[in-house]
């Protein structure tokens, strides 16, 4: 399936339950908890406009937010649908997010990944992303997060 962008009018609240089913997993098992839970259905029509989101499927079993910073295309909320994970639609959004970066004159994707969650620094490995720095959330005196980026 081939992805496209998510404009208004678009089903915000189909897309934060896409996302919530896809980062269930990692409640419990990341402190501090997750940014998700600051999402709402306006936070993600915004992140469309200020941004881009695309998504794979209709109703969307895929998707990922893409937000230009000075350097880099940043990815967040990359997200699949937990029984359709593994077959290769994350790897396919990343793809198309190193189109738009080149589209958007980036030379690079960055995407951050918490700490504890072994198996996405694994995956990002494998896709090019490269760690490149450890970040603390306010708070913590050691490291929650990682940033990993890939230069295109």
């Amino acid at each position: 399936m081939t992805p496209y962008q998510a404009l208004d009018p678009f089903d915000w609240l189909g897309l934060l339950t896409l996302i919530h089913s896809a980062f269930a997993g990692m409640e419990g098992r990341i402190d501090p908890p997750s940014s998700l839970h600051r999402l709402t259905p306006d936070v993600i029509a915004n992140q469309s406009r200020e941004g881009e989101i695309w998504v794979i499927g209709a109703p969307p079993f895929a998707c990922v937010f893409l937000t230009p910073q000075p350097d880099t295309l940043y990815v967040g909320k990359l997200a699949v649908h937990p029984t359709l994970q593994g077959q290769g639609h994350a790897r396919r959004l990343l793809d198309l997010a190193a189109i738009r970066a080149k589209a958007l004159g980036f030379a690079g994707l960055e995407l951050q990944a918490r700490v504890e969650l072994l198996e996405n620094h694994v995956v990002f490995k494998r896709l090019g992303f490269a760690q490149i720095a450890a970040t603390c959330h306010p708070g913590f005196d050691k490291p929650t997060s990682l940033t990993f980026r890939k230069t295109l």
